[in-house]
C-alpha cells in the first residue's frame, strides 16, 4: 500500500469548524484519507430588522459601489424587501441598475430579474470560485465591491479581493450566532484538548471567535490556546480568518490562495512533514495521529496503543518503564497489567512485533536501527 492508495492525510484527524460549505471541505479531507471531526461553530440566522443591514444599505445608496455580487436568491430578495420596509427600496434599486451586478447562479439570477434588474454576468458553474476568478482576472485594484454575505463568510473570498486591492463592503443579510446544539462543537473542543486532533480548520473569523468563546464558557480557554499553540495545527483559509487566533499568540497557517482546495493541499504538506519517521528493526516507521505507516503500509492503531507508541517514539531506542507508560495510557488507573495488554494490541496492530522490544524487569523500547557509520582511512 502506498500514499496514492491511502492518501496523504491517512492517519491524521482534522477538526472542521465550518457550518457553510462544510460538506465540501469534509469531502476534500476524507478523499485524501483524513478522519474528520465536525463541530460547526456557527449557525445562520436571517435578519428581519437589523441595524447592520440598514447601515450597509445606506452606505451603498450614498456611495455606489463599482460591482455588486449577489450570492443567494433568498438573501437578495430579503435585502430588497428590507430596504423597501425602511423606505429605501427605490433608492437601492436605482443604484443596482447602474452597477456591474454579478449573480452566482440561476436562482439568484431569477431573484435579480424579479426585482426588475438585469445581471451583468452569471457563472455557469454556480460557483463563487468562478466569480472570484472572473473578478481577479478583470482586476479589482481600486474598485469598490459590495458582497452579499450569507451566514458564515465565503471562505477566502473577501481576503482574495482585499489582497487584490479592492475595497469590500459586506451586505450582511444573515447573522452569525453560536449553534443551538453545542454537542458537536464540544466534541471537537474536547478532541483538541485531548490532542486527538492533528489540526483544526477555520474558514471564517467568527468561527474562530466562537470556538474560543465556547472554550471560555467551559472554563478551558487557556487549555485550548495551549493546545493550538503547541500540538494542534490551526489552519485558516486566509489572514482575516486568522486574526482572532493570532491575537491569542497562536501560530496559524494559511494557503497562498484563499480557498478550500489550497487549504486542504496545505494540510497535505504540513501534517506529514510533522510526522516522526524512524528506522526501526529494518523498517521505516512513520508515526501519525491515529495510525502508523510501516514501510508505507497504513496500520490503524487504537488510542491506547498510540499513546504508548508516541511515548516510545519521543525517546527512540531508550527503555521506557512500565510506570511511565502507564501514566501515558488514558484512564488506565494503577494496574501495570494494562500496559502489557495495550502493548500486545499495539504489536498486533503494527503487524511487525519485533518493532518493540521487551526489556525484562525494566520496560519497553523501540528497536531502533543503529546509525550507519562512515569509515575514513588513516
Amino acid at each position: 500500500m502506498d500514499e496514492q492508495e491511502h492518501g496523504p492525510l491517512a492517519g491524521f484527524t482534522v477538526g472542521v469548524t465550518a457550518a457553510r460549505r462544510a460538506d465540501e471541505l469534509i469531502a476534500l479531507l476524507r478523499r485524501r484519507g483524513a478522519a474528520v471531526v465536525h463541530g460547526p461553530a456557527l449557525r445562520i440566522v436571517p435578519l428581519a430588522d437589523d441595524t447592520e443591514l440598514l447601515a450597509a444599505t445606506k452606505e451603498i445608496i450614498g456611495n455606489a459601489p463599482d460591482i455588486v455580487v449577489a450570492t443567494t436568491a433568498i438573501g437578495f430578495r430579503g435585502w430588497i424587501e428590507a430596504a423597501e420596509g425602511w423606505g429605501h427600496g427605490e433608492e437601492l434599486l436605482a443604484v443596482l441598475r447602474d452597477v456591474e451586478l454579478l449573480a452566482r447562479g440561476p436562482k439568484v439570477k431569477g431573484a435579480v430579474r424579479a426585482a426588475g434588474l438585469t445581471e451583468s454576468w452569471s457563472p455557469t458553474s454556480e460557483s463563487m470560485a468562478e466569480v472570484l476568478d472572473r473578478l481577479l482576472a478583470e482586476g479589482v485594484t481600486g474598485r469598490r465591491i459590495a458582497l452579499q454575505l450569507h451566514g458564515e463568510p465565503l471562505p477566502g473570498f473577501v481576503e482574495a479581493l482585499t489582497a487584490g486591492g479592492a475595497e469590500v463592503v459586506g451586505v450582511p443579510v444573515y447573522r452569525w450566532m453560536a449553534p443551538e446544539d453545542t454537542g458537536p462543537l464540544d466534541r471537537l473542543l474536547d478532541a483538541a484538548l485531548a490532542r486527538t486532533l492533528d489540526a483544526v480548520t477555520f474558514t471564517s473569523a467568527p468561527a474562530a471567535v466562537s470556538l474560543l468563546s465556547r472554550a471560555q464558557e467551559k472554563g478551558v480557554r487557556e487549555e485550548l490556546v495551549e493546545a493550538l499553540r503547541h500540538d494542534v495545527l490551526a489552519v485558516c483559509v486566509g489572514p482575516v480568518t486568522a486574526l482572532p487566533l493570532q491575537a491569542e499568540g497562536i501560530d496559524t497557517y494559511q494557503p497562498e490562495r484563499f480557498r478550500l482546495g489550497p487549504l486542504v493541499q496545505l494540510l497535505c504538506r504540513e501534517l506529514p512533514s510533522r510526522s516522526r519517521v524512524l528506522p526501526v528493526a529494518g523498517h521505516r516507521v512513520e508515526v501519525r495521529g491515529h495510525a502508523v505507516l510501516v514501510d508505507g503500509a497504513l496500520r490503524p492503531v487504537p488510542p491506547a496503543g498510540m499513546a504508548l507508541l508516541g511515548l516510545l517514539a519521543r525517546r527512540p531506542g531508550w527503555v521506557v518503564s512500565r510506570a511511565e507508560l502507564l501514566r501515558a495510557l488514558p484512564g488506565a488507573g494503577r494496574d501495570e497489567h494494562a500496559v502489557e495488554t495495550a502493548m500486545a494490541r499495539l504489536r498486533t496492530a503494527l503487524g511487525t512485533p519485533k518493532l518493540i522490544q521487551t526489556v525484562v524487569k525494566r520496560g519497553y523500547r523501540l528497536a531502533l536501527d543503529a546509525p550507519t557509520e562512515t569509515k575514513y582511512d588513516d
